[in-house]
C-alpha cells in the first residue's frame, strides 16, 4: 500500500471501520472498535484507515495480510 499525504481523523477511521463491518471478521471488528476508543497518533490513524480502505474489494490473500497487520496494531 502506498503512503497517503492526507491525515485522517479518528472519526474518519471509525466511519471506515463501520463501512467495512460486513466484510470483516467479527472479532477483528470488535478489537478495532476498542482500539479506536484510545488516543492514537496521526500515523496510526492513517495506517488503520489505509488498511481498511477498499478492504471489501481486496483479494482473500490481501485481506489476510491486512487482518494480520490490524491484529498486531489492535493488541
Amino acid at each position: 500500500m502506498s503512503k497517503c499525504t492526507i491525515d485522517h481523523t479518528q472519526q474518519d477511521v471509525v466511519q471506515k471501520l463501520n463501512e467495512q463491518q460486513s466484510s470483516m471478521p467479527q472479532e477483528l471488528m470488535e478489537s478495532g472498535k476498542v482500539f479506536l476508543n484510545r488516543q492514537l497518533s496521526q500515523e496510526t490513524l492513517n495506517e488503520v484507515f489505509h488498511l481498511l480502505k477498499k478492504y471489501d474489494l481486496a483479494t482473500e490473500m490481501e485481506r489476510a495480510e491486512r487482518d494480520s497487520k490490524m491484529q498486531q496494531l489492535f493488541l
